[in-house]
């Protein structure tokens, strides 16, 4: 049996003020025959800062660390395979250098693992804020549930899944290239396994709002969604999945884009209309035959490619949110807004 049972893949890029936090968090609390089992692989993409002296340094003084140093950047998703290749475990865990492992998550998976060992294997997380502040993500209720529909509601991301390394081998998935890296990978390593365990217990820290992050810089590359999940359905297509498959995916995918889209912190104000006619003509491309989802007025609005209801009613969540209580002059306008994309919905 191979000794190494879990090979950890940390891509490194410019977090030298976190990377320390993750690279202790990941042998916290192991017994030393525990730890044998484990195997921690740290790329550095080419980090503009510290970060890949700080891994040579780390890998010095432990012994326990092997580093990869990528001569120029090529992004997460191909970091990771660059990880990935070194990787000697029967599983791969994907850890991100600016989270964390709380105390007692390793012990938990690697016991999980040889109990069970499923071809995935799902994790809970929390959220955490730069504050400090600690959150469930909405999506953790899922891993109540253990069957398929269910589990791809989980927030697709690569962290929150262990993956037996042969599974990849098989269905021959890696990452690719660009932003949302995730999306291509975390579904399709889910719908092609055939055994899923489920952990649920918080076994990651996911930090959100970090400065520099992909989903807090506002950037074009947003765009980029719309390749990977081209990627995605045309690796699901491949499987000829049945309806419900196809009708859950298109719905997650919509979900996710209008997220994008609705969100300040990643799409430019300038940027938000062409981005709203590219997810119309993403939306009737890949609308699968007889669509029997229930969508909601945002999804119709895609669908009608009415970017001006679109817009009026953003502009109405968001003054109502600002103003629980909005004063007279404003309620007409919100009213008309809600009122048109309601009418629009139901035609």
């Amino acid at each position: 049996m191979n000794p190494v049972l879990l090979s950890v893949v940390v891509p490194v890029y410019a977090v030298e003020g976190y990377l320390h936090q993750c690279l202790e968090s990941l042998r916290a609390g192991l017994t030393p025959g525990e730890s044998a089992s484990v195997e921690v692989i740290a790329v550095d993409d080419a980090s503009p800062d510290s970060c890949g002296a700080m891994l040579d340094d780390y890998a010095a003084r432990h012994g326990d660390l092997r580093v990869v140093h990528l001569s120029s950047n090529v992004g997460l998703g191909l970091a990771r395979n660059a990880g990935l290749a070194e990787a000697r475990g029967d599983y791969v865990w994907f850890v991100d250098s600016d989270d964390w492992l709380p105390a007692g998550a390793m012990r938990a998976v690697l016991a999980k693992l040889r109990a069970e060992r499923p071809d995935v294997l799902l994790i809970d997380h929390l959220r955490a804020h730069e504050d400090g502040r600690l959150e469930p993500d909405a999506s953790s209720g899922v891993l109540k549930d253990p069957r398929l529909p269910s589990l791809l509601r989980l927030q697709h991301t690569a962290w929150n899944r262990i993956v037996r390394r042969g599974h990849l081998r098989e269905i021959d998935l890696r990452f690719q290239p660009g932003w949302y890296e995730d999306v291509p990978f975390s579904n399709p390593v889910l719908i092609a396994a055939r055994t899923v365990g489920v952990l649920d217990e918080v076994c990651y820290h996911y930090r959100v709002g970090r400065a520099g992050a992909i989903t807090a810089t506002r950037s074009e590359r947003h765009f980029e969604a719309f390749d990977q999940y081209d990627r995605m359905l045309a690796w699901v297509g491949h499987r000829e999945p049945e309806p419900w498959l196809r009708n859950l995916l298109f719905t997650l995918m919509v979900n996710h884009l209008l997220v994008v889209l609705g969100n300040a912190g990643r799409l430019h104000p300038r940027h938000r209309r062409a981005y709203f006619r590219r997810l119309a003509r993403h939306y009737r491309r890949h609308l699968p035959a007889g669509y029997d989802g229930s969508p909601g007025i945002k999804h119709r609005l895609v669908q009608l490619n009415n970017y001006a209801l679109y817009a009026g009613l953003r502009q109405a969540y968001r003054m109502t949110r600002r103003d629980p209580e909005p004063s007279p002059a404003v309620r007409p306008a919100l009213a008309s807004a809600t009122q048109q994309a309601q009418a629009a919905s139901i035609r």
